[in-house]
């Protein structure tokens, strides 16, 4: 018996859509390289999964935000470079060594550190520069991108493998500030020739799909990965070629009859306004359910959807299922994110009722959901 099989609320990960998702972005990128971003658990989806799917489709350069994540992938038999794209402190510069890991760097104190490490320890490392040209988060100034790279340059133990730029609003219909980016990331491509630099990237999910002259030399996918459009707001007609790759399924543990006027879950916030059939599933904000998609969502059940009512709790949520009374059951499936019958609800769906991104939707839920791979 495998105890985690008793976790009734599932991730279902579509591997057969990442595939395809894959094809329609290497079919935009042409012959350059991609390099998946599978950070944050590949947004939720199971980095080991994720990983070594796209490894087996020939993606062996990937991207994690910090380390850690990179080293467990490791751990786990992934075999692959990754490039780091957060900094870290110089207290982890021996785990970058030991691992073969490619920081981007773009402060002093971590190219200092990195080059003292390897020096102590007779090795190279790789490292990719970030210049911010926009971002306002990591990043040199333009103006001072020939001195930091002079500066790696004096350092025998670094190897500049690529310089690299982000984009904050690629996902917006109007393009403007990205070009503007883009202008000052390509005049510095020119600038910096004489480096024998061989890596220069700044595309994004969005700007791959809507900026071709921002795809340079690779490009670092995230979120189209997953099936899921960089913004709802974006009208490029490939983006709808994408298939979300993960489901979120669960299952009533409990059906009940209640009298009018019944205050349901924490605080009352919903009562019944006639005899109903709730049902329970356990699914709630220790999930990922955020608590303030209270009384606002809709699931799928019997092929139809069904209102989630009063306050979600950490394990569990009600659902009201009157409309189904006579045709539903203890154990009947329940989607929260995916299609049954010609019902879908999106993680976007979700996402406005929340306020927030997709993004955030499928990164938060938890750890305790298991990823399962459709068969």
């Amino acid at each position: 018996m495998n105890y985690k099989n008793t976790h009734l609320t599932r991730a279902i990960i579509h591997l057969d859509h990442l595939t395809h998702n894959m094809k329609v972005l290497q079919k935009k990128a042409g012959k350059r390289p991609l390099f998946p971003a599978i950070k944050a658990n590949a947004y939720g989806h199971d980095a080991e999964i994720i990983a070594k799917h796209l490894i087996s489709l020939g993606y062996t350069t990937l991207c994690t935000a910090h380390l850690s994540e990179a080293a467990e992938l490791v751990e786990k038999g992934v075999n692959a470079t990754f490039i780091i794209l957060s900094p870290t402190l110089a207290e982890n510069s021996d785990y970058l060594l030991d691992y073969d890991f490619q920081p981007i760097v773009s402060s002093q104190v971590q190219l200092q550190a990195l080059a003292q490490a390897a020096r102590r320890r007779d090795k190279q490392i790789t490292i990719h520069v970030k210049v911010d040209t926009g971002m306002g988060r990591m990043g040199v100034r333009p103006d001072q991108l020939l001195m930091f790279l002079d500066e790696c340059k004096a350092q025998p133990e670094i190897i500049i493998g690529g310089v690299c730029s982000h984009f904050p609003r690629a996902d917006e219909n109007n393009l403007s500030f990205s070009k503007t980016q883009i202008n000052t990331f390509t005049a510095l491509k020119k600038e910096t020739k004489a480096y024998n630099i061989p890596l220069y990237h700044i595309a994004n999910s969005a700007a791959l799909f809507a900026l071709e002259e921002a795809h340079l030399d690779a490009i670092r996918p995230g979120i189209s990965i997953y099936g899921l459009k960089p913004s709802v707001s974006m009208v490029v007609p490939e983006l709808n070629d994408l298939k979300p790759i993960m489901s979120l399924v669960s299952r009533i543990t409990l059906l009940k009859e209640v009298v009018q006027d019944t205050g349901i879950s924490y605080g009352h916030l919903h009562y019944t306004d006639k005899p109903s059939l709730i049902a329970t599933i356990p699914i709630g904000y220790g999930d990922g359910l955020s608590r303030s998609l209270s009384n606002r969502i809709e699931v799928l059940i019997g092929n139809e959807r069904c209102r989630q009512i009063g306050n979600i709790c950490m394990d569990q949520c009600m659902i009201d299922v009157t409309q189904l009374r006579g045709k539903v059951s203890i154990g009947d499936e329940v989607v929260i994110i995916g299609t049954q019958g010609s019902e879908t609800i999106t993680a976007d769906d979700l996402a406005k009722k929340q306020h927030t991104v997709n993004y955030e939707i499928v990164t938060a839920i938890s750890s305790r959901v298991p990823r399962i791979v459709a068969q």
